[in-house]
């Protein structure tokens, strides 16, 4: 009935399989079309059966971390040259007449702010609440400074305020967009939330998370979206689970860094505990990790419920999200502020702790797994929250939400 075109950034793993599920809950009638430009989790889109259009121009490696540390708010500096961001625009603007799509679904993916406006084709963008334009405008303290005392609550008061008047205000957004903007017909993007607020921005959340908080027009909850991966667990996990011996998941998805999972995966590793940590991807050849943790590719995660008794995670919505469905506590390592903010979630709901990165290589990591594995209160709560997702499907209310976009009922 109408073609979707899906635009995740391909090296984020949670943006990818996030897009995937959202479209297998489409209607049938439609036909979704993904186009991405690096090719890290491409191949996740195609093994899904999906027609994915490989784009240019890609990040360098050096491009690609600088746009990381760029959305993650840790520098202002921007890989995103007037050259690039012309070619993007181009190629997407090319490929929605092509295909004649009736909307764009998009990730992080800044360029189809401009490419789909100026295509005049509704923008939709399912996002975790985090960070959004009403969370930032509505909350004191977004916890850029972490600390209970006096002194840490009115530094962050300080901070949340000065983000706040950046988000809306900022000459932030890199000139390539404005330059770009004016030349396809589109208003110019200056801010932060120019770049980040598309036409309907769905809460992929759960609804206590916006307890307190009031939505402006252009948002709406949908509900948590996570990897299902469709691949069997390797049989390792089975094994380990059988074991008498704990098993602890050890989850940093694309986001994270080589020296925090190693650091994590060693100290795990000191515990009388086995550890499954699919990791792979951040693990070199002769790097040297306690036996009894076990590296892998990506695995199905989240059908570990009953299988894993904590688990170890950065932060990302989707590790958390998963962790949360399968009844997992887990211990949560925040590394930019709306990791922070969906770790902080969990901890006010019992079904996890908080660290800070640094402590992922301290005794303080050790202690928090010891404590999520024999207090029985965090196994409840974990319990408490798996009822909870079970009565949620992110992924068919945004399929509904895109039939009510392109006019199908």
């Amino acid at each position: 009935m109408a073609t979707v075109i899906f635009c995740p950034i391909t090296f984020n793993l949670a943006e990818v399989t996030r897009m995937i599920e959202v479209a297998r809950a489409l209607d049938p009638r439609h036909t979704p079309v993904f186009m991405g430009y690096e090719t890290d989790f491409a191949d996740l889109i195609t093994d899904a059966g999906f027609d994915y259009r490989a784009s240019e121009p890609a990040f360098t490696r050096a491009e690609r971390d600088q746009a990381l540390r760029f959305d993650q708010g840790r520098t202002l500096r921007s890989p995103f040259s007037y050259g690039l961001v012309s070619e993007r625009v181009r190629a997407e603007r090319e490929l929605i007449r092509a295909t004649g799509a009736a909307a764009v679904v998009i990730g992080t993916n800044p360029t189809s702010m401009i490419s789909a406006r100026a295509e005049r084709v509704p923008l939709l963008y399912p996002v975790p609440f985090a960070l959004t334009r009403p969370q930032v405008e509505q909350t004191r303290r977004l916890g850029l400074v972490r600390g209970t005392g006096r002194s840490a609550r009115a530094r962050d008061a300080v901070a949340s305020t000065l983000l706040r008047w950046a988000y809306n205000h900022a000459p932030l957004a890199p000139r390539a967009f404005t330059r770009v903007a004016r030349e396809n017909g589109v208003a110019p993007l200056r801010n932060v939330v120019s770049l980040i607020e598309a036409d309907l921005n769905l809460l992929t959340v759960m609804p206590a998370e916006l307890d307190g908080y009031t939505l402006p027009p252009g948002y709406e909850r949908v509900g948590p979206i996570f990897a299902r991966l469709d691949t069997p667990l390797p049989d390792v996990v089975e094994r380990l689970a059988a074991a008498a011996e704990p098993l602890v998941y050890l989850g940093l998805g694309s986001s994270a860094n080589r020296e925090l999972a190693l650091a994590a995966a060693r100290r795990l590793g000191s515990l009388p505990v086995n550890v499954i940590a699919p990791i792979k991807h951040y693990v070199a050849d002769g790097d040297r990790l306690p036996a009894n943790v076990h590296v892998t590719g990506l695995i199905p995660a989240h059908r570990l419920g009953g299988l894993v008794d904590a688990a170890v995670l950065h932060g990302g919505q989707g590790t958390v999200q998963t962790a949360c469905s399968a009844g997992i506590p887990f211990v949560g390592m925040g590394l930019q502020p709306e990791q922070v903010w969906n770790v902080d979630v969990c901890v006010r709901q019992g079904n996890a702790l908080s660290l800070a990165p640094k402590q992922a290589d301290t005794a303080e990591l050790a202690r928090a797994v010891t404590r999520l594995l024999e207090e029985p209160a965090f196994r409840e709560a974990a319990e408490r929250v798996r009822l909870a997702f079970a009565d949620e499907d992110g992924a068919r209310a945004c399929a509904r939400v895109i039939d009510r976009t392109v006019g199908v009922s």
